[in-house]
């Protein structure tokens, strides 16, 4: 039995030829082409025919090809798990033209994070045996639950979150399932979005069933199923030769935390990894691992499950779906970032990582029914304990802390009466690196993006008056951390503004002198006779007709002393407008005046205020975690780990 109680009988992981078994490397190059083409070609299709802004516009949702072991096969992006699917419905009871679906975050085996992230999968065939499985999921705009868009910040259970379905057949033989579909609907505030985004979906993995199918039918399954191992085994040869081996062997602690769950008032939610190296663990045969050098991550020390909806579901199948999340990050330790680039994260990562849970009832071992919806807080903040640890490993050499993704919206009824939701994923700066500056505004979604200025001024009541980059939001350091946003929207109608964020208090933190980033913020009538600034996570805060809304998110820790940073490049980011006058004075030390146009450094004065602030500065921790640690941790500049 798993966690959830349901059987775990399926057979899920292993390989589907016998090691040694050789393959055309040709063939393999087609056969993995042709995988991240289908991917693509799927991801496309949704894009086009789907109808909520979040799927059509912002792009929040994924694909993934997986073989008849569950295994994932693409490397382009994280997906969901094919695991739930198979556990409720064998394999040889599939036909063509069936379509499974899923929500349900305690039936998921941890593939789905909350209920907004609807799943569906397709078996592919060949000669009338499933051979593989074509998968979408993406963050819908409303699935029911409290409040518009089913997110409710001060949920205390999962039932107040939305509908919640454990896999079912969608559809069966090539036929819609009208009941459950008028169901799913029923639940929704915004039915006709949720109908037209759920047969985008089917449709499109439907078509990438048929696309891979003829894949087999070409090169025929023997020697298709070969090259699959052939490119996993691949992945885990290449990660163990050329990113493990920069981890010197040993063990290495390092928490960070979650600053508020909604409920409780905000303190430190922690989640700590203690990540330890072996050079010659032993061969593992049902993980496929075979011996050598591996990773084991230990989530022992979390926080226990929090009241409000940031507990994730993690602790299933062996942690898989976390792997593959975490995974991405150890690619900062490719030799150049052109490297990095080209390191996908498939399932031959798998047998490279064991994960250690603590028992349940934490954040990341959550009992039925804890509220997940704002799960964000702690699976982002798992990549950035997971960079801390292995920078504590390799003195440094990994970025600074990033924040890239938060839900901010509005709702209420637009100009004909009608209700709307304008929900956007908006992201962040990332760390500067010990190479080069952070990058500006990313998201951590691949291909994800802010909805565009004309789409939602035209589809709803507000004007958007400024959207640019948050001046001097990005941590200070030898190499600057990128920059946040500033959005600014005007409303034309009274309504609600609602926001899913973390890192209003607590900072991106800066690495080996690096300074922390500037926190999220958000202040409605700013300068005007009402102005106040909203909490972090908010449900219906009331905007009047007029006022304005403005949106700080994130800047990415600095990474090094900024002190060091060249004055050149200081006089670049003034005349770029991404630091301002005083910020190069106070974070920077530089001395400089004018405009962007004209900006001039007096060199001896930086020179000498440069000196003064290295006589006035003490020892300093490794991470820097900004003014907002101090609040919530009882004084404390830097807690026990932040030091090597």
């Amino acid at each position: 039995m798993n966690t959830a109680g349901l059987p775990t009988a399926y057979e899920h992981g292993k390989r589907l030829t016998e090691p040694g078994s050789t393959v055309d490397p040709i063939l393999v190059e087609i056969v993995q082409g042709t995988l991240a083409s289908v991917e693509m070609e799927v991801e496309t299709a949704i894009a086009r025919t789907s109808r909520s802004p979040m799927i059509r516009d912002a792009h929040d949702f994924r694909a993934g090809i997986h073989d008849r072991q569950l295994r994932k096969l693409t490397g382009r992006s994280y997906s969901a798990l094919v695991h739930p699917i198979v556990r409720d419905f064998p394999l040889e009871e599939m036909v063509e033209g069936d379509v499974f679906f899923h929500n349900d975050v305690y039936e998921s085996e941890g593939g789905i994070g909350h209920l907004p992230d609807l799943c569906v999968t397709v078996p592919v065939f060949h000669e009338g045996t499933v051979v593989a499985f074509v998968q979408a999921f993406g963050h819908h705009d409303d699935i029911g639950g409290a409040v518009p868009g089913s997110m409710p910040s001060n949920a205390t259970s999962v039932h107040e979150e939305g509908l919640s379905v454990p896999p079912i057949k969608l559809w069966d033989r090539g036929v819609p399932n009208k009941a459950a579909l008028r169901i799913m609907t029923r639940n929704s505030r915004m039915p006709d979005s949720l109908a037209a985004d759920l047969d985008a979906e089917c449709s499109a993995c439907l078509m990438g069933a048929r696309r891979l199918s003829d894949l087999f039918t070409r090169y025929g399954r023997d020697d298709i199923e070969t090259a699959f191992d052939a490119i996993l085994d691949s992945t885990t040869e290449t990660y163990r030769r050329e990113i493990l081996s920069k981890i010197p062997e040993g063990t290495y602690v390092w928490e960070d935390y979650a600053e508020h769950d909604g409920v409780d008032q905000p303190r430190l939610h922690t989640q700590r990894i203690t990540l330890t190296k072996v050079d010659d663990a032993p061969a593992d045969p049902e993980t496929n691992f075979l011996g050598g050098a591996r990773l084991i991550v230990d989530f022992t020390g979390t926080a226990p499950q929090a009241k409000g909806p940031i507990n994730h579901c993690g602790d299933y199948v062996g942690g898989n779906f976390l792997k593959k999340w975490l995974a991405p990050i150890l690619r900062n330790l490719a030799d150049t970032p052109e490297r990095m680039a080209e390191l996908d994260v498939n399932e031959g990562i798998v047998p490279l990582i064991e994960m250690r849970f603590p028992e349940k009832g934490t954040l990341l071992t959550p009992i039925y029914p804890a509220p997940t919806n704002a799960r964000t807080f702690v699976i982002l903040r798992l990549l950035g304990v997971l960079a801390g640890v292995v920078a504590k490993a390799v003195d440094g050499q990994m970025p600074a802390d990033q924040e890239t993704i938060r839900y901010t919206g509005v709702y209420g009824k637009d100009r004909d009466g009608n209700d709307y939701l304008m929900r956007e994923v908006l992201g962040g700066g990332s760390g500067g690196r010990y190479y080069a500056d952070g990058e500006d505004t990313i998201h951590v979604v691949p291909d994800s993006r802010n909805l565009p200025t004309e789409f939602t001024e035209s589809r709803f009541p507000f004007i958007v008056e400024r959207l640019g980059l948050a001046v001097d939001s990005g941590g200070a350091g030898r190499y600057r951390g990128g920059l946040g946003y500033e959005k600014q929207i005007r409303m034309l109608q009274d309504a609600h503004f609602m926001s899913i964020a973390d890192r209003s208090i607590l900072a991106c933190w800066g690495l080996k002198g690096g300074k922390a980033g500037m926190p999220f913020s958000v202040v409605i009538d700013p300068g005007g006779p009402q102005e106040r600034e909203v909490d972090a996570l908010a449900d219906s805060e009331p905007v009047r007709a007029g006022q304005l809304i403005r949106i700080r998110t994130t800047g990415g820790g600095g990474w090094g002393d900024p002190l060091e940073r060249p004055l050149d490049e200081v006089e670049r980011d003034l005349t770029w407008g991404k630091v301002s006058l005083e910020g190069a004075r106070t974070a920077y030390g530089v001395v400089a005046s004018g405009g962007k146009d004209d900006v001039s450094i007096d060199v001896a004065a930086s020179e000498a205020l440069r000196e003064q602030l290295r006589q006035e500065r003490g020892d300093e921790p490794f991470f820097d975690r900004g003014p907002g640690y101090a609040q919530l941790a009882q004084g404390a500049r830097a807690s026990e780990y932040d030091w090597m």
